[in-house]
């Protein structure tokens, strides 16, 4: 009979180093999540916009995402508590580091869901996450600049997160009245963009294919140009002049591209970098509406509400094998070499 207490207590002592285990490996990549769902927030608000309907669904979205958001964060933040080293090793790893500053990303696309619904959070939630990206910036670009660790295989489309991921700024900034402040942000985003995609598609070309798991990241391609004319017509004041032109028919041609090699990708096995596929497309989706308001035409107007619907299942799709995968314990898990 004594047994049974110990078997209680192993049983217990098991489940606990169960928990421990996946906080300990829990990835700063599930913030894309979050990206993504703003990404799905802002496009349901413009298309409110452009057809005149009530913008319900797009607040309703916009505070799930915050509330998930701060989940996250809270366990990501007993992560790093609990295991400082781990959360230091991702920050300096030549590929996960990439995945930190979607933390501060999501801060700047939160700002703008909270827009609508207050401004004072939203002030918050901007200067908090334009700050901590700067930060993350220099730390990355001075890592890639001043460490001899990295390699031309560790080069993936990740790593436009960090420095391009500036353009992302100007978004709420502009509406937030830091309209010179944006303009530093752009400006460092928009050049590392063009350095970086140099680099990215000599890799591509002349070195070996990306590894199953990074794959998704290929949609990343989508998100500078997009996200880029989307702060630059912030910037110049609504206008879509030749340069915003370039950026979004740049992001059309990847779309297009990407939308080509969807079988390819199908068949790849589920990984959590599958929410890559979100936000590029989210961001190019609302830049098709912006098109369609500002240049008009049914081809953007029908574009867009074909994009719309295209990432409104992508993202169901995506949250029902994210839950999956969660059930089935392949989330959270020690990492593959």
């Amino acid at each position: 009979m004594s047994t049974q207490p110990a078997q209680r207590e192993a049983m217990l002592q098991d489940g606990n180093e169960e928990v421990a285990s996946r906080l300990k490996f829990f990835p700063v990549s599930f913030f894309a999540i979050i990206m993504g769902l703003a990404g799905l927030t802002l496009a349901w608000r413009k298309a409110a916009e452009l057809l005149g309907t009530t913008g319900m669904l797009s607040h309703a979205l916009g505070i799930f995402t915050l509330l998930l958001f701060a989940v996250l964060l809270g366990v990501y933040l007993l992560k790093a508590a609990r295991y400082p080293q781990v959360a230091r090793n991702e920050l300096e790893h030549p590929v996960m580091s990439a995945f930190v500053p979607t933390i501060s990303i999501s801060l700047l696309l939160l700002a703008l869901c909270m827009l609508p619904l207050s401004r004072g959070l939203a002030v918050w939630l901007w200067g908090t996450g334009a700050a901590l990206h700067l930060i993350l910036t220099l730390h990355i670009v001075r890592s890639w600049v001043a460490r001899d660790h990295f390699q031309l295989g560790h080069i993936n489309p990740a790593w436009f997160i960090p420095a391009v991921g500036n353009v992302v700024v100007p978004l709420a900034g502009v509406p937030l009245g830091h309209e010179e402040l944006s303009w530093f942000f752009f400006a460092v985003g928009i050049s590392f963009w063009v350095i970086l995609l140099v680099i990215v598609f000599y890799r591509i070309l002349f070195h070996d294919p990306l590894p199953p798991m990074l794959l998704p990241t290929l949609f990343i391609l989508i998100a500078p140009p997009a996200v880029g004319f989307l702060a630059y017509e912030n910037l110049t004041g609504g206008s879509i002049d030749a340069f915003a032109r370039i950026l979004y028919y740049l992001a059309l041609f990847f779309t297009l591209l990407l939308v080509i090699e969807l079988p390819r990708f199908l068949k790849l096995p589920f990984f959590l970098s599958w929410w890559a596929y979100s936000f590029p497309s989210a961001a190019m989706t609302t830049a098709t509406f912006v098109m369609a308001e500002k240049v008009g035409g049914s081809f953007f107007h029908w574009l867009a509400l074909i994009m719309l619907a295209g990432l409104t299942m992508l993202i169901l799709w995506l949250a029902y094998n994210t839950l999956l995968a969660i059930r089935a314990g392949r989330i959270c898990q020690p990492p593959k070499h």
